[in-house]
This record gives structure tokens, sequence and C-alpha cells, in this order.
């Protein structure tokens, strides 16, 4: 019997390059995308895959208790991946209510259903963010046992839910692993984060927002990277684990800014430094031994990630324009996001 794999928040960015390696690698497998199509979703990512006989789109909010436990009892799935969130720091500064509702709420709405339904695992991808945050000390890591110490609307929301699994796991021994990424970077990133933001305003010949001195550090992980291990937690993770999915590629903010810029042949006059964010991380680092040993390496350093990254969006302008250019117009005016 096929087995049906249930992807959650598959029209955004990490889920739906995690859609498309599913899909192009399993043919076995049935693949089934759920989203609601908020303001980050969207499904012309999916043009080459969308006739494929293993996929399914199916549009949801998984808050929607009735249609979620409806969907699970009808399709019976064997797996479900969790990516559907919302993300977006700065918003959750001003409006952390929704945060709750998809973030925690919906989680636990997915967990219900999954309990009921009986499912061979239940994969909830998180994120580093979760730690808090790190002092500049280079030897320092997040390890899968540093302490949760959310400081943002925003990773409280994640935390909230990476507990709800764990607790569905330790209550009810509901089949779990969560993974928790670094900041992530590839194609389809939505122009409102860091990398994607830089490319389309130097292109554009605009200036590019830097909070306070841009000497915040991310360590940053190409999305191809982190779908191969995904990949290998939903085959070969232990039951109840959590592992850290790092790049070992730390940079500060502007430095991130600067290589754009540098490799676009543009001016750093375009950088404009602005009033630093609200309890702005300090520096987040990922240890991935963990997963290592589970037989996951990045392939991607950040030379070469960025570099393929900022070909992809030159080869690929209309799709973006299109998105900054549309209905999301008068957002960009205002939201930025580093």
């Amino acid at each position: 019997m096929r087995k049906k794999i249930l992807i959650t928040g598959g029209a955004g960015f990490i889920g739906g390059n995690f859609v498309q390696y599913m899909v192009n690698k399993y043919l076995e497998y049935d693949i089934y995308n759920l989203d609601l199509l908020t303001y980050a979703g969207d499904l012309t990512k999916h043009k080459e895959i969308e006739d494929k006989k293993n996929y399914f789109f199916i549009r949801a909010d998984i808050a929607d208790r009735e249609t979620i436990l409806a969907l699970f009892e009808k399709e019976k799935f064997d797996y479900v991946v969790h990516f559907a969130a919302e993300s977006h720091v700065d918003r959750s500064i001003t409006d952390p209510g929704v945060f709750v509702r998809t973030n925690v709420l919906g989680t636990q709405v997915l967990l219900d259903a999954a309990k009921l339904t009986g499912i061979t695992k239940f994969i909830h991808v998180s994120t580093d963010e979760v730690y808090g945050e790190l002092d500049f000390d280079p030897t320092t890591f997040f390890t899968e046992e540093t302490p949760l110490q959310p400081n943002s609307p925003y990773s409280a929301s994640k935390a909230s839910s990476d507990l709800l699994v764990r607790a569905y796991h330790e209550t009810y021994g509901l089949p779990v692993n969560i993974t928790r990424c670094s900041n992530n970077y590839g194609p389809y990133h939505f122009p409102e984060k860091l990398i994607p933001l830089t490319i389309s305003r130097v292109l554009n010949e605009q200036k590019v927002p830097i909070y306070g001195d841009g000497k915040n550090i991310r360590d940053w992980l190409h999305v191809f990277d982190h779908c191969a291990a995904i990949d290998l937690v939903m085959h070969e993770g232990v039951i109840g684990e959590v592992y850290n999915v790092g790049g070992h590629n730390e940079r500060t903010n502007l430095e991130v800014v600067k290589t754009i810029i540098n490799v676009l042949g543009k001016s750093e006059e375009l950088i404009e430094f602005v009033a630093d964010r609200l309890g702005h991380d300090k520096r987040y680092a990922i240890d991935p031994t963990k997963l290592e040993k589970l037989g996951w390496k990045p392939k991607y350093t950040f030379e070469t990630g960025i570099a393929q990254t900022i070909q992809w969006y030159l080869d690929n302008k209309e799709w973006w324009e299109q998105v900054i250019s549309g209905k999301y117009q008068k957002y960009f005016e205002k939201q930025y996001s580093i």
C-alpha cells in the first residue's frame, strides 16, 4: 500500500521546497500539501509538480478542528511533517495573537488528529530561536539539551508548540520527532526576510535596512540541506528525539548584506542602518552533531549557497517582482525583517 505523507505549510518557503523534494524523490509516496494560503503562501512554485500523480493540494486551516479531524479520518495519513506556522518575528511583535492561534492551537489540533487516527510518525519542524540567544563567544552552541528561553512572541509560540509535541509523546505515546533549524535561505524565499529582501532591493537600487549595527549573528542553512535533514529524521530518527539542524555558516547580518551587494556588483552605500528590533537576539549557532551521527552533512557552504540563491533570483525575477508588486505592496512599504 502506498504511504501517505501530509506536509502542512507546503505553500510556504521551507515547506514548499520540501514538498517538491518529496514529490520528486519518492514516487511511491502520495504527498499531500495542506496550506491555508495566507499572505506568504504561494502555489505558483509548484507548477512543475501540480500535475504529478503523487501530488495533492488541500486548502485548509490547521486550527480548524472539524475540518482537520475529518481530513485525517478520511485519508489515514502515515506521516505528518508539520511546517505550517506564522514565522515573521516583526509581525509577532505587533500581533502576537495570530501566532498563538496558528503555532500553538493549530499544532494541538494536528496532534489530536494524529493521535486519534494513528500515524507512523509526527515530525514537528521548529526553530533554533526557541533556545533564546547566545553571546558572541564562538565556542558556544545550541544543543538539544539547551533550555528553551524564547525572547519574541514568535519564538515563544514555537517553544509552546514544541512542548505540546513532547507532551503528546510522553502522555499518549504519539511517535514524534522535533527538528530545530537555523536560518534557512534558498529558492522561493518570501521577500520579507533578510536575504531575498536584500537581493530584491539591491537589484532595484533601493536602500537595504539593517537593524542596529548589523553585528547580530545567524547560522545560515541552505533549504535543500534542511530538506535532506528532515527526510533523514522522518525515516531514521529515533522516536521521541529532538534533532538540531545547522549549517556551520555563521555570519553577521552586515556580512550577509555586503556579500550580496558585492556579488551583484553594487555599492555598499545602499546599506541603511535603522533602529534595532525589540528583543533582538545577538547570536544563534547550532551544534548539529547528533544529526550528523544519524548520517546527515550539509552540502552547501555559505559561499556556494548564496551564489546559487542569488542566481536563482536573477533567473526568476518575474516571480519575486510579482510577489512584491502585487497584493503585498502596502505590506512591503512598512515591513522588513533582518
